[in-house]
């Protein structure tokens, strides 16, 4: 049921990838593994900035840190808390690389507005859906705007598996680079 011998994970990836909208799911031991495993598989160096939502589980932010990158927090915006898209383009400097919007308690964050900040600024969006599952923003599923959406299976989750989680893609390369790294980059 588990890792590369069996079938069952396989179609819990794809299954889950196509209800979130994405051609690939990378499925993971956490939330927490996801994000910091998407940081990764998105090439974001040591030194580089990422942006992040203030409030929300220490997680988002350490998966920048252990990848050496420099977490950025966001303020809030006062209605869903989620991170304050009028703040961004303020804060993005010449090291800032990348956005993780927080789809906090479920309210997704306005992601089409999102998008169009980080086209501009050349962006790599993760999104931080632990919390988000079956969420949708004008019709589309969270974790199907940005290059990653990365979900939580824990036990306080809207879908729960006990443990585990799921990072999602539209992208082959990036879903490829996730199987690597979840398995200690052995290859065959």
């Amino acid at each position: 049921i588990s890792g590369s011998f069996g079938q069952a994970l396989k179609e819990f990836e794809q299954e889950f990838a196509a209800y979130c909208g994405c051609r690939y799911g990378v499925a993971v031991t956490s939330g927490t593994t996801a994000l910091h495993l998407a940081v990764a598989a998105a090439g974001i160096r040591s030194g580089d900035e990422v942006l992040v939502s203030a409030s929300t589980n220490i997680a988002t932010a350490l998966a920048a840190v252990h990848n050496h990158a420099i977490p950025v927090p966001v303020d809030s915006e006062e209605v869903t808390w989620n991170l304050n898209l009028d703040l961004i383009e303020s804060l993005i400097a010449p090291r800032t690389c990348a956005v993780i919007p927080v789809h906090l308690y479920g309210h997704p964050v306005d992601m089409d507005r999102l998008m169009k900040i980080a086209k501009r600024h050349n962006l790599v969006v993760i999104e931080d859906c632990a919390e988000s599952h079956g969420a949708t923003c004008r019709g589309k599923m969270t974790g199907s705007f940005g290059d990653m959406g990365c979900f939580s299976f824990y036990a306080n989750k809207v879908i729960t598996t006990g443990e585990g989680g799921m990072v999602v893609t539209n992208n082959e390369a990036l879903a490829e680079r996730l199987r690597l790294l979840r398995n200690l980059a052995f290859t065959k």
